[in-house]
C-alpha cells in the first residue's frame, strides 16, 4: 500500500442493455408488444458506475467496439467518470444484452456478445496496478471461451495486497470447472444471489454453501436474499449473519445486484468494516429497486440520507455493529 486511494479495475464485459417493459414474458414461438424501450451501457458498466457513485475512481480495461453499441457505452463512461485503458476496436462492435422487464419488477435476459468477450492479444500483466487496488470479475467474464482461462491464471499471480471481487450471476453455471478452481480460492469476496448459490453449490443455506466452496478461509461470502437483505460469512467457522434491508415498492429490479458489488466494493474500499459495508450495499440495491432502469445506483449522498433517515432504523443498527 503507497497510501493512494484503491481503485477499481474491471478487464471483462461491458456491454449496450436494451431495456423493454413487457407484459409477461412470450410464449415459445410467441411474441409480445414491448413499451419503453431504452438503450444504456450494461454489464460490468453497472458495477463501475455504482462504485464511482461512491467516490471511488473505476477503470475500465476491457474492449469497446467503434459501432452505435461502444459510442453509447463510451458516452455513458463519460458521464459517470469512468476511465478506460484501450481505444475502441475499430472493425466491430459491443455486445448487447435484452432485458424483458415484467410488471413485478423482475427481469430477464437474453445476451449476444461483441468485441467485449474476446481476448485479442490483450496483456494484463500491462495493466497499471498498485496495491490496494480491486478487480472484478463476473461470469459472463469467466464464462466466455477467450476471457475465462486467461482471467484465472493471470489472477492467481498477482499477490493478495489486490483485491478479486466475483459475482457469478445468471452464468453461473457455464463457468468452466478448471477456471472455477482457479478464480474460488483466489477472490477476496464472492456475492451471489439465491438462485446462483443454489445452481453452484445445490443450496441456498449460507454456512452450507460455504462448505462446499473453496473459498479462502478469510475471503468474504455475501449471499443476497431479495428483500430479506443479504447474508454475510467472514469464515467457515464463523456463523454467517443476516444483514437485512429496507422495505421498499420494487418497481425494476434491473441491475440490483450489480448496484450491491459496486457499492459493497467502494465501501470495503474506504474502509468500513464487512458487515456495515454489506448494509450500506444494502440500502443502495433496494433504492435501485425503486426506480426504472439498469443503472440506478443512488450516489454517496442520497446513501447516505437513506441509512440516515429514521425509516431505516434496522439498517442504522446494522452498521453500528459493523
Amino acid at each position: 500500500m503507497d497510501g493512494r486511494a484503491p481503485r477499481l479495475f474491471t478487464v471483462g464485459s461491458v456491454l449496450a442493455d436494451i431495456r423493454l417493459d413487457v407484459p409477461h414474458l412470450p410464449a415459445r414461438g410467441g411474441d409480445v408488444i414491448g413499451t419503453g424501450a431504452q438503450v444504456s451501457a450494461g454489464g460490468g458498466f453497472n458495477i463501475l458506475a455504482a462504485a464511482a457513485r461512491q467516490g471511488m475512481d473505476c477503470i475500465f480495461a476491457g474492449r469497446h467496439g467503434s459501432g452505435p453499441y461502444g459510442a453509447q457505452i463510451r458516452a455513458d463512461f463519460a458521464r459517470e467518470g469512468i476511465a478506460t485503458v484501450h481505444p475502441p476496436v475499430t472493425d466491430a462492435d459491443s455486445g448487447f444484452c435484452l432485458v424483458m422487464v415484467e410488471p413485478d419488477g423482475e427481469r430477464t435476459f437474453v445476451s449476444s456478445p461483441g468485441v467485449e468477450a474476446a481476448l485479442a492479444g490483450r496483456r494484463f500483466a500491462d495493466l497499471p496496478l498498485r496495491m490496494g487496488d480491486v478487480l472484478f470479475a463476473s461470469g459472463y467474464d469467466l464464462s466466455y471461451p477467450e476471457l475465462g482461462r486467461p482471467i484465472a491464471a493471470w489472477m492467481t499471480g498477482l499477490p493478495w495486497e489486490i483485491g478479486f471481487v466475483v459475482d457469478p450471476g445468471p452464468l453461473v453455471a457455464d463457468i468452466p470447472e478448471a477456471v472455477m478452481a482457479q478464480v474460488m480460492p483466489r477472490a477476496t469476496v464472492w456475492s451471489m444471489n439465491r438462485r446462483e448459490a443454489e445452481m453452484l453449490t445445490g443450496t441456498a443455506d449460507p454456512a452450507l454453501a460455504r462448505t462446499r466452496m473453496r473459498l479462502a478461509p478469510d475471503a468474504l461470502l455475501i449471499l443476497r436474499d431479495g428483500a430479506a437483505g443479504a447474508w454475510l460469512s467472514t469464515g467457515i467457522d464463523t456463523a454467517p449473519v443476516l444483514v437485512p434491508a429496507p422495505p421498499v415498492t420494487m418497481i425494476d429490479s434491473t441491475g440490483a445486484g450489480d448496484t450491491h458489488s459496486g457499492v459493497l466494493i467502494a465501501s470495503l474500499a474506504a474502509g468500513l468494516a464487512p458487515l456495515a459495508a454489506v448494509a450500506r450495499a444494502n440500502a443502495a440495491a433496494a433504492l435501485s429497486v425503486t426506480r426504472k432502469g439498469p443503472a440506478t445506483a443512488p450516489d454517496a449522498r442520497e446513501l447516505d440520507d437513506f441509512l440516515g433517515s429514521a425509516e431505516n432504523p434496522v439498517l442504522r443498527r446494522a452498521e453500528k455493529v459493523g
